[in-house]
């Protein structure tokens, strides 16, 4: 007798190589899509880390536009704005359904305004700017979503299977030192264009099996630090809290880890001294970044990939190393398919991350400079 499979949901996969050596997506694109019964069409999409050498000093935004109308208004702001160094429609193959229009923009921002306009957005740190400059598009600008918006990084997403959005952006002619998927199985939230994963901000990028039941509290959380949660999908509030966390706030991610996914009440309690003061202290300060729910994750960022899953692990996660590559996705089988003779196979336990980041010299190599931003 023939046993039905239980997929727990969606499905997940990245990898990275920390020597900073670029990798085609077609490894990527054959990972995700051997788990094509994750999902049922209605969302995919893939995140790329290294993709834009050239460009690299430069925010890409990859922006997805309902129509004309939306471009037309997105540009004229974007023009006040930042510098942009380049701009065009991003790399895509025909496909029968229909779609959004889709452009990258390399830019900086502008010290000051044009045309004598007073600057909402005039501010030291250019993160900062780019982040609010995201808000006000996504919030504002009706048909038009800022869907990635990292330096030398981009996010191609839509509805479909991983395989259709994989061929409609291209994605084998792309080479990154590190890739994730996402394969869609959509619960509670609506299958559409903006909503399928990954979700992105400045150099985060996040892939979740999973439902976050806590969306509610974390979006009244992000609000109040000027977060805007538009893109009708549960996921949204992860990139961001990483975002606000570890960007903002300075915490390491293994902290992070610990407010994402804390120890139950009753196993702080039983903690020495020294941890329990820690955790309690994380929970209180940071009760509304809790996620609750089931959860597994591959987070991209830049200079690494980063792995968790919740505090009882209820959807699975599986690691694995060769060499400098590190391996992350929902079934073992989704890793070997792409990776022969690995030296390492694990499932991480629950609540504890994973993180492998690229080397000091792979580093410097990618993005010019030898010092890490933030992470």
């Amino acid at each position: 007798m023939e046993l039905a499979k239980d997929i727990s949901g969606c499905g997940i996969a990245g990898f990275i190589n920390t020597d900073g050596e670029r990798i085609s997506g077609s490894d990527i694109v054959d990972s995700i899509t051997l788990m094509k019964d994750r999902g049922n069409g209605l969302g995919a999409g893939f995140a790329a880390y290294g993709i834009y050498p050239d460009f690299k000093d430069f925010y890409a935004l990859h922006i997805m536009y309902d129509d004309e109308q939306a471009r037309k208004t997105t540009e004229e702001f974007l023009e006040r704005k930042v510098h942009i160094e380049q701009h065009g429609g991003m790399p895509t193959r025909p496909i029968k359904k229909k779609r959004p229009i889709f452009f990258v923009y390399f830019v900086q921002p502008r010290e000051q305004s044009t045309k004598g306009e007073s600057e909402e957005f005039r501010i030291d740190e250019s993160d900062e700017f780019i982040f609010k400059l995201v808000m006000f598009i996504n919030e504002n600008i009706d048909g038009a979503f800022v869907i990635s918006s990292g330096k030398n990084m981009g996010v191609f997403k839509g509805v479909g299977f991983p395989d259709e959005i994989a061929n409609f952006f291209r994605v084998d002619e792309y080479k990154a030192y590190c890739w994730t998927a996402h394969n869609r199985f959509p619960t509670n939230t609506p299958g559409w264009w903006g909503g399928a994963h990954p979700f992105s901000l400045l150099g985060w990028s996040v892939v979740h099996n999973g439902e976050i039941s806590s969306y509610g509290a974390n979006k009244r959380y992000l609000e109040m630090y000027g977060y805007k949660c538009t893109q009708k999908t549960d996921t949204e509030v992860v990139a961001y809290l990483l975002d606000l966390l570890v960007r903002k706030h300075g915490l390491a991610l293994h902290t992070v880890a610990k407010v994402f996914a804390p120890p139950l009440w009753s196993e702080i309690e039983w903690m020495d001294d020294k941890q329990k003061e820690l955790y309690t202290a994380l929970r209180m300060v940071y009760g509304g970044a809790m996620l609750n729910g089931p959860f597994s994750i591959i987070v991209g960022f830049r200079g690494g990939m980063f792995g968790l899953n919740d505090r009882i692990k209820l959807r699975p996660l599986v690691v694995a190393k060769k060499g400098a590559n590190v391996y992350m996705a929902s079934e073992e089988a989704a890793i070997r398919y792409v990776a022969d003779d690995l030296d390492e196979v694990y499932m991480p336990k629950a609540g504890e991350p994973v993180v492998a980041m690229l080397t000091d010299e792979a580093y410097e190599k990618v993005y010019g400079i030898k010092e890490r931003t933030y992470v």
